[in-house]
């Protein structure tokens, strides 16, 4: 069984919070809420420090911006505990490395953020933490993405055995065009390195999600907020709500339906209707032929039901004899042609 099968979704779906609740502890709590009660599989937050992710030197708006947005480790644990209590799964792009130490026990599958791909100290201890692996592959060449797998497979070849790393089609623009979409990487990604993939969506709406799980996508992550009403953070934007969220799961089950197998094959549904019978055609008299009598073009034609010899054989009873007398639109089977 996949390490990232949801037990009642579709598709693995992960909410991401992020950074949406801006530092605000109170209303992280009310999204946490919300996302519960949407029926995703996973709810998902970032952990970092503005001093342990930005250079306050070389850059001094984005480290006060990140500072702004953050929490506390209590106040995190507070929110991974009511996840947990709640029926999902909690998760965190932990960007500060120590915090592995105090949230890790609360999350059973790591995400690494496409801004974090080449960061292999980082991956290093997520990979030693022996859980799996959701990696976004945002912002990088085939190269790179094969780089980091043979990283995580050296550290731990039961990553790549196992198929415990899981990798994300992810365009990091906010909000990302559709034409920077490209979900058909994200076939490339599963054909190139045989491990589960899904779709990381940054786009507007949902529209892309049900393409992604139409083309194969195991995982979906998408930014989660209560409303893009009145909202200046740009990852409000490309988030979707509770609602939406309930009314998209039901069309992703579909999807996923409809998808079916990759093995071209009769249906059950076709045979139990015998449509292979009924819908195809065999060779018929087209008058009635004497014994003895030469078929040809002439005194044949193709007609449903498929009984008696398929109409695919009808070049080579051609210049072959009637065995026996047949009538006009009559089956014809093996042994009456000689």
């Amino acid at each position: 069984m996949s390490h990232f099968a949801s037990k009642v979704n579709p598709v693995l779906f992960i909410a991401e919070i992020g950074g949406n609740h801006e530092g605000d502890f109170a209303y992280a709590q009310r999204l946490m809420q919300l996302g519960l009660e949407s029926g995703a599989d996973i709810i998902k937050f970032q952990i970092y420090s503005g001093d342990t992710l930005v250079s306050s030197l070389e850059r001094p708006d984005l480290n006060k911006h990140f500072k702004r947005f953050e929490l506390s480790a209590e106040q995190y644990i507070a929110l991974a505990e009511t996840c947990i209590a709640g029926g999902a799964m909690f998760m965190a792009s932990v960007w500060n490395a120590a915090a592995i130490e105090w949230i890790d026990r609360y999350i059973p599958i790591h995400k690494v953020g496409s801004g974090d791909l080449t960061c292999t100290p980082l991956i290093r201890k997520l990979v030693q933490t022996g859980k799996p692996i959701i990696l976004s592959t945002g912002l990088s060449s085939l190269e790179e993405i094969e780089a980091t797998i043979r990283f995580v497979e050296k550290v731990d070849p039961a990553y790549i055995s196992d198929r415990k790393l899981a990798l994300l089609q992810c365009t990091s623009s906010y909000p990302c065009r559709d034409e920077d979409v490209h979900l058909l990487a994200m076939q490339t990604l599963k054909s190139t390195f045989g491990l589960p993939v899904g779709f990381s969506d940054h786009s507007i709406g949902t529209l892309a999600v049900e393409a992604a799980v139409a083309m194969g996508a195991e995982i979906i992550e998408k930014h989660f907020t209560d409303t893009r009403e009145g909202k200046e953070f740009r990852d409000h934007k490309v988030s979707i709500t509770r609602d939406e969220l309930l009314d998209l799961m039901p069309r992703l089950r579909r999807i996923v339906i409809l998808r079916g197998g990759a093995t071209k094959h009769l249906t059950v549904a076709e045979s139990d209707a015998a449509h292979q019978l009924s819908f195809r055609r065999a060779i018929y008299p087209l008058r009635d032929i004497a014994e003895g009598e030469i078929f040809s073009e002439n005194n044949l034609t193709v007609l449903r039901p498929a009984h008696g010899l398929p109409a695919n054989r009808f070049d080579e009873v051609v210049g072959k004899v009637a065995k026996r007398a047949l009538k006009a639109h009559e089956v014809l089977r093996e042994e009456d042609v000689g």
